[in-house]
């Protein structure tokens, strides 16, 4: 095998290499949009889930029928939200 036909061989070979390098990247790029886009969803996911407990904690409160647990959970809810209102009006008169 003379020099020309190693280097046409090496040549061939780093073209191959690039070209699966590119085809790689873009199934990188891919992947990556497919688990902001699953992130998102799961966030969003997440919040109803979040939401729906709520409701239902204040359905149960309206109803009478929380246990003791539940009701110490609410209440923790509550509080938590009272703080959070707390801290706005503190900013807003700041």
């Amino acid at each position: 095998m003379d020099t020309l036909q190693h280097v046409q061989q090496i040549t061939a070979k780093v073209k191959q290499r690039m070209k699966q390098l590119e085809t790689l990247q873009k199934q990188q790029e891919q992947q990556a949009e497919i688990i902001r886009s699953l992130k998102s969803r799961n966030e969003a996911l997440e919040e109803q889930v979040r939401l729906l407990t709520e409701q239902q904690q204040i359905l149960m409160a309206a109803a009478g029928k929380m246990t003791p647990a539940d009701k110490a959970a609410f209440e923790s809810t509550i509080n938590k939200y009272i703080r959070e209102i707390d801290k706005c009006i503190g900013m807003l008169t700041e």
